[in-house]
């Protein structure tokens, strides 16, 4: 492009110099064409914009999350307008929760934050033995989400808030039991039916299918006929786990290793401690009441430490432990609020600490006893310390390796061969692979992200290494088309059996509704006395082994003027003719626990019910407008 413009420069110097100049300096050229697409409004809330990058960037986020939980999704769904329009409303709703938290005044404290942080699964999973957290697995965790701690705590944060908006609503509804025994009564109603079935198997032996058939069929259901779209791949992977096995442990390394860890490795320190609790008043400004009267029980348990047990006993606020003489017996780190710990680990035995608050009161805390674990020997730890010495080298050299095999298969993109040299790593070939992971596919090659990036239009004509991508924990691969073949239909003699099967199978179905058709006319007018079926008492609870849409049929028939007759398509497996006898109440709940559960459901869908009447009312109030049509509704027309 800057060629073009030197090859024309005494037409275009001085409109560039104006105009295209300071544009490509604060844009780049891309950005410059692609600015105003990307800051276009696609929703409005409360007067500000959701912007189409802001949405491209949620359903990235999005997408990335539900393939690393569900490897094998198509990735063809979350590509979808559906499925990008249904990320475009969860954005809305995000933003009329956060604009109703902020006008509300609804914040979330520090202690709030860090109770949800400890009880996070996934980060209680990088604590160390001691219960430290590991904070460097817990950077990379959210780097590869691209996330830095601070952003990650600030939108947990945000979201603890918005959660706030409607969980006073949804907490607090109530549903007598007089009005909910209405719906339930009806939900639960029992039916007295017959159901007479026709199964298109029947009706197979009635079907005549000619070749002229079969061609006609053939033509206007080629889709059904497919050889799937195919590839010949070549990839490379670099492997934590395979650098490991290359590595060689020096043995004064081990024992360096051994003689910085072995009390870690040995097992956790325990620590058994009491503690008296003063309990936070309701009031703000009574706090400082609280901390007083906590200072002078310190001075008396300091007095007296052999009498700090009956001490707690008359006036320690935990219920828990205060009967007891405060005792909380042995706990290890991570087991309690970072302040209270923090005090606990620092105190010699039989040290009384000074006054330790939390969000819980005012805490006094003696430590009773300390429980180190007898250290281990150099030789019964060598097999995990080899273990774990290796996978830290691996992880290393893994780390120092992977941004130049991410840089040597993208600048040397024809070929994987200069990385598979450099790397010495060995190119291996996989035939015949498809867009979506064959069932039951492990491997580099069952990832729906790489599988994604070898059927792009870069890979597929140019034969262009994919970006090393990240298929696994510590792997890196990266992968090329050698040859493609697309998706094509089969020719009709290598299909005869399956186009016949088709046509058969639809055909019977065609003849079985045609029959059980006709007999519901005749048994609605009266011209057939013959009994449809045996009776059938059905229900939600009992529905009978009938299919979901003959039971639908059977409990939706009007019910004010018996027998009520319904016909229901099973669809290419037949056609089914429901008669209603008779309407049953409710079976009484003879376990109290049964209907007081039942009642516990029916109030949480109310409270849903009404939380998002709530939400609608947001949603209104701050002119909530999205601007792209929903693809749904534009296929209902």
């Amino acid at each position: 492009m800057f060629e073009s413009i030197r090859n024309h420069k005494k037409f275009l110097l001085g409109f560039l110099m104006i105009l295209i100049v300071p544009s490509f300096v604060l844009f780049g050229v891309e950005g410059y064409t692609r600015y105003n697409e990307a800051s276009e409004a696609v929703a409005m809330v409360d007067g500000q914009k959701i912007t189409k990058a802001e949405w491209d960037q949620a359903h990235q986020q999005e997408s990335q999350r539900l393939r690393e939980r569900m490897p094998g999704l198509d990735s063809r769904l979350l590509d979808s307008d559906q499925a990008r329009y249904a990320t475009l409303e969860r954005l809305v709703r995000q933003r009329v929760l956060a604009v109703a938290a902020d006008k509300g005044g609804l914040y979330t404290s520090d202690q709030r934050l860090a109770r949800e942080l400890q009880g996070n699964e996934v980060i209680a999973t990088l604590r160390r033995p001691d219960g430290s957290l590991d904070v460097e697995a817990y950077r990379q965790l959210l780097a590869r989400q691209g996330l830095s701690p601070e952003m990650f705590e600030a939108q947990v944060r945000s979201e603890l808030s918005q959660q706030q908006v409607l969980l006073g609503i949804e907490a607090t509804g109530l549903t007598a039991a007089a009005v909910a025994d209405v719906a339930l009564n009806a939900f639960f109603e029992r039916r007295e039916v017959r159901v007479q079935r026709f199964d298109a198997s029947r009706f197979r032996d009635r079907v005549s299918i000619s070749d002229a058939d079969m061609q006609a069929f053939y033509a206007a259901n080629g889709v059904l006929f497919q050889a799937p779209e195919q590839a010949d791949v070549e990839y490379l992977v670099l492997d934590a786990a395979a650098i490991a096995k290359g590595i060689t442990l020096n043995e004064a390394d081990l024992r360096a290793y051994y003689e910085q860890n072995a009390s870690a490795l040995s097992g956790p320190e325990e620590r058994r401690a009491s503690h008296i609790l003063l309990t936070w008043p309701a009031s703000d400004s009574e706090r400082d009441a609280v901390r007083e009267r906590a200072r002078e029980l310190l001075a008396q348990a300091r007095q007296n430490p052999a009498g700090f047990a009956d001490l707690a006993r008359q006036h320690s606020q935990d219920p828990g432990s205060g009967p007891a003489g405060g005792d909380l017996d042995y706990f290890s780190r991570g087991a309690m609020v970072k302040p209270f710990e923090d005090a606990v680990f620092a105190l010699e035995k039989d040290a009384i600490s000074d006054l330790v608050e939390t969000e819980f009161g005012v805490h006094i805390i003696r430590l009773t006893d300390i429980r180190r674990p007898p250290q281990r020997t150099f030789e019964s730890l060598r097999a995990e310390l080899e273990t774990t010495l290796r996978q830290q080298q691996a992880q290393r050299l893994f780390a120092e390796r992977a941004e130049a095999f991410s840089n040597t298969v993208y600048e040397q993109s024809d070929s994987l061969q200069p990385a598979a040299q450099e790397f010495k790593l060995e190119i291996r070939r996989v035939d015949g692979v498809q867009r979506q992971p064959a069932p039951g596919a492990t491997g580099p090659l069952a990832n729906a992200r790489l599988l994604e990036a070898l059927f792009t239009n870069d890979a597929i004509e140019r034969k262009r290494n994919t970006e090393a991508i990240e298929t696994a924990s510590g792997q890196l691969t990266s992968a090329r088309v050698v040859s493609h073949r697309p998706a094509r239909t089969l020719p009709l003699d290598e299909v005869r059996d399956q186009v016949r099967e088709r046509l058969l199978v639809q055909r019977a179905g065609e003849l079985a509704r045609a029959e059980g058709e006709q007999r519901l006319q005749a048994w609605r007018s009266g011209a057939d006395n013959q009994e449809v079926g045996p009776v059938l008492t059905v229900s939600r609870e009992a529905p009978q082994d009938l299919p979901p849409e003959v039971l639908t049929a059977a409990l939706s028939a009007p019910a004010g003027a018996l027998p009520a007759w319904q016909g229901v398509s099973l669809g290419d497996t037949g056609y089914a003719v429901v008669k209603v006898e008779k309407v049953l109440p409710r079976q009484p709940r003879a376990e109290t626990a049964l209907a007081a559960q039942e009642l516990a459901q029916y109030s949480q869908l109310w409270s849903a019910a009404e939380a998002q009447a709530y939400y609608d009312s947001l949603l209104a109030r701050f002119k909530v407008r999205i601007l792209v049509p929903d693809p749904a509704a534009a296929a209902a027309r």
